[in-house]
C-alpha cells in the first residue's frame, strides 16, 4: 500500500449535535482533534476531508423515503417523523441534520475508497462509527449508518470479503443488519449483553440467514465485565474468525463507552485494554487482511473529556504508525483547551494506569464463570456453521 494513514476530518461534523442536553455532545469530537493536534499526530497522517454521501451512496443502505424524511427534518425539525426514529429522545430532530449526517458518512466511505484503492494502507475516521441507523430509522444516537455504507462502498468497488469488528459497549445491530444474509461481510460485536443495555438485541444466536448464515457473531458480555474478561473474550472469537475469513479489508469500529467512567453502559474496561485491542486490530489487519487494509472508526463514548479523546488519540497513533506512549502527560495546551470549552479540568495522563492482561482461552475455560459462558456461548452458536471447532 502507498501513501501515509489518512485521518479524515472536517471540522463541519461538530454539527453533528442533538442539544445542548443530550449525551452524544460534540465537544468529543473538537476535543479529540485537539488532542491529535497536541500530539503532533497531525503531521504524521494525511489529513483530509471527503464529499458528503450523496444520495445514490445513502442509498446503498438506506431507503429512498429515509432519506427523504431526513432532509425534511433537517429542513424543520418540527416536522420530523417519529416513525422513521426522527424527533425522538435518542434522536432528536435539528436544522443541518441532513447535512451533519451526510458528511461523517461520507468521511466514512472516503476512508474506504482511499484504502481499497491502496492510497494508504490504514484510514481513521473517529467522528464516525454510528451503528445503531437502520435502513428505514434512527435509532441509537445514529441517523446514517456510516459503517455500513463504507462496508457498501467496498463491495460496489469489488471487495468479496469484508470483516467489521465492533467492540463499542453497544450491539452493532444496525450493520448486522445491513448484511444479515450476506456471505461476503462478517460481522462481529462484543457487546454488553442484551438483558442489560440498549438495543436488547446481539444475543449469540444471532448468527445471519440464508446465505449468510455463520456471517455474524455475537458475543454477549455480563455487566462488570473489566479489562481481563473484555480481552479474553477478544482474543478467544476475534482472531480465530479472521484467520478463517481472511478478509480483503478490516473495518472496526471502537467505541469508547466500553469504558468504567462511560454514564450509559456497565461495562469497567479501562483505557489501557481499549488502547490494547486498537494494537490488536491492527495487528490484524497486516497479519489477515490484503496489504493491511483497515478502515477504523469512532463510535459510543459519554465520557466526553476524560476518556473519549485520549482513546481516539491512541487509535489515530496507531493507526499511523506513530503510537502515543499511555505514560505520556497530556500537553498543557490541551487542557486548557478543555477547560476553555468545558470549564472541566483534563486527565494528565494518557493512560488510566492499568496493566492488560488475559488468559488465552487455549488454556482452557471455566464453566462456571460468567465471562466464559458467553464466550463459549458465541462459539457454539457460530463457529460451527463456519466449519471451526468451538
Amino acid at each position: 500500500m502507498s501513501g501515509r494513514t489518512q485521518l479524515m476530518w472536517d471540522d463541519a461534523v461538530t454539527g453533528y449535535d442533538f442539544g445542548d442536553t443530550h449525551p452524544m455532545d460534540p465537544v468529543r469530537l473538537d476535543l479529540t482533534m485537539g488532542l491529535v493536534r497536541a500530539f503532533g499526530l497531525d503531521g504524521a497522517v494525511d489529513l483530509r476531508s471527503a464529499k458528503s454521501a450523496g444520495d445514490s451512496t445513502l442509498r446503498l443502505v438506506h431507503r429512498e423515503d429515509y432519506v427523504a424524511a431526513v432532509r425534511a427534518a433537517s429542513a424543520d425539525p418540527r416536522a420530523a417523523d417519529q416513525d422513521y426514529g426522527l424527533g425522538t429522545v435518542d434522536d432528536p430532530a435539528f436544522a443541518g441534520m441532513h447535512e451533519a449526517s451526510a458528511l461523517i458518512a461520507g468521511l466514512s466511505v472516503g476512508a474506504a475508497e482511499a484504502v481499497w484503492r491502496g492510497e494508504s494502507g490504514h484510514a481513521v475516521n473517529f467522528t464516525g462509527g454510528l451503528h445503531h441507523a437502520m435502513p428505514g430509522a434512527a435509532a441509537g444516537f445514529c441517523v446514517y449508518n456510516d459503517p455500513a455504507l463504507a462496508i457498501a462502498r467496498l463491495l460496489e468497488l469489488g471487495a468479496e470479503r469484508v470483516a467489521y469488528v465492533d467492540v463499542d459497549v453497544h450491539h452493532g445491530d444496525g450493520v448486522q443488519a445491513a448484511f444479515w444474509a450476506d456471505p461476503r461481510v462478517l460481522t462481529v460485536s462484543l457487546h454488553e449483553h442484551p438483558r442489560t443495555l440498549f438495543p436488547q438485541t446481539g444475543w449469540p444466536e444471532e448468527t445471519g440467514a440464508g446465505d449468510g448464515e455463520g456471517a455474524a457473531v455475537n458475543v454477549a458480555l455480563p455487566a462488570g465485565t473489566g479489562d481481563e474478561g473484555w480481552l479474553r473474550a477478544f482474543h478467544a472469537v476475534v482472531p480465530e474468525l479472521l484467520a478463517d475469513f481472511r478478509p480483503q479489508v478490516l473495518v472496526t469500529q471502537h467505541g469508547a463507552d466500553t469504558h468504567f467512567e462511560d454514564p450509559l453502559a456497565h461495562l469497567a474496561v479501562s483505557l489501557d485494554a481499549q488502547r490494547a485491542v486498537m494494537e490488536s486490530c491492527h495487528e490484524l489487519a497486516h497479519q489477515y487482511a490484503e496489504g493491511g487494509r483497515w478502515v477504523a472508526l469512532g463510535g459510543g463514548g459519554y465520557a466526553v473529556v476524560d476518556v473519549v479523546p485520549r482513546s481516539w488519540t491512541h487509535l489515530v497513533g496507531i493507526a499511523a504508525h506513530a503510537p502515543v506512549d499511555p505514560e505520556s502527560v497530556v500537553p498543557s495546551s490541551w487542557r486548557d483547551l478543555v477547560y476553555a470549552r468545558t470549564r472541566q479540568l483534563g486527565p494528565g495522563r494518557m493512560t488510566d494506569g492499568r496493566t492488560p492482561s488475559w488468559k488465552a482461552w487455549e488454556d482452557g475455560y471455566d464453566p462456571a464463570d460468567r465471562l466464559d459462558q458467553a464466550v463459549l456461548a458465541s462459539r457454539k452458536a457460530a463457529f460451527p456453521l463456519r466449519g471451526l471447532l468451538t
